[in-house]
């Protein structure tokens, strides 16, 4: 028994360990999670607080961020040109961005062209005698809406007969000294007539400040053509009555009887044709018969066109 050798037994016994740690990963796709989550909450707030072509524009951004980037546009469709933006030369001489940048190069021009005509007109109205003595009746102002001169009345100096629309003869002189420079300019002219509040004796019914501003933009604009100016220069001639009355001023004022020469710029020039091709095509069914009744003319009979102006008030001027 001492030969047969003894095997060694080696137990193993293994000790029970516990789960393995997770490390940080959790941590990066909770961040994850929680990043969508705020970006899904902007998106819902964006999308409730942003107007229809807001979210378009939004829309068309991200569905071609880099054609909207090098076009130098507000998104891919929001033109109706054919190349929008500013076109696919990097100096964008084409385009939409060359367009606008024309259009407000060309209004600049055309306000100082007309400042520049406020200038002459300044010195003229300082240096010819037909002008410096109504320095006080000739007011110049450069608007937005254009250049504006103002030929306005005075209790001493009336440009017009008492209540009549016959111009007096040192107006017409006023006028033959004007023409030559509104003529050098290409924009067109508005004529607007004004009168004080004192009112006729047959009031609204009958002859009345309406007519008598109307009539005197309108024998004014025939005394400029008699003077030399171009007859297609005057795009409206208008009477507004008594309702835009001289600021700070009384509505019996003398100033108040005054008519308007607003040499327009392009821009007002632009929205006063907008506005009129926009009644041009009012719906056939305002037309005729469908009028409201208010809006249907009412005849003047021949009587009314002639009748003479009897006013009513003490000082007898209009």
């Amino acid at each position: 028994m001492k030969n047969n050798p003894q095997h060694v037994i080696v137990i193993r016994r293994s000790k029970a360990q516990k789960a393995g740690h997770h490390g940080g990963s959790w941590k990066i796709a909770y961040a994850d999670f929680m990043t969508a989550m705020m970006a899904f909450f902007l998106v819902m707030w964006l999308l409730s607080n942003s107007t229809p072509l807001q979210r378009q524009q939004i829309a068309e951004y991200f569905k071609s961020p880099l054609q909207v980037a090098l076009a130098g546009g507000d998104k891919a469709s929001l033109s109706d040109s054919v190349i929008p933006g500013g076109g696919p030369d990097p100096l964008k001489h084409e385009g939409e961005i060359n367009k606008a940048n024309r259009g407000k190069k060309t209004r600049d021009t055309g306000m100082k062209k007309l400042a520049k005509a406020r200038d002459r007109l300044e010195n003229l109205i300082k240096m010819d005698p037909r002008l410096s003595h109504f320095q006080s009746n000739l007011r110049l102002s450069l608007t937005e809406d254009g250049l504006l001169i103002q030929i306005i009345d005075s209790q001493e100096r009336p440009m017009f007969k008492v209540g009549s629309k016959v111009l007096e003869p040192y107006l017409n002189d006023i006028l033959h000294a004007l023409v030559p420079v509104l003529n050098a300019l290409p924009n067109h002219i508005s004529l607007t007539g004004h009168t004080d509040s004192l009112p006729y004796a047959t009031g609204d019914l009958g002859y009345s400040n309406w007519e008598l501003s109307a009539d005197r933009a309108n024998a004014l604009r025939r005394a400029l053509i008699s003077n030399g100016m171009a007859g297609d220069k005057f795009l409206r001639v208008i009477g507004t009555a008594d309702t835009m009355s001289v600021e700070n001023t009384q509505a019996d004022n003398p100033i108040n009887r005054r008519i308007s020469i607003l040499v327009l710029s392009q821009r007002k020039e632009q929205a006063i044709l907008r506005e009129d091709t926009l009644l041009q095509h009012l719906p056939e069914a305002l037309s005729g018969e469908n009028l409201p009744s208010q809006l249907h003319m009412t005849p003047v009979t021949s009587a009314q066109q002639h009748a003479q102006p009897v006013q009513q008030s003490e000082t007898g001027m209009k």
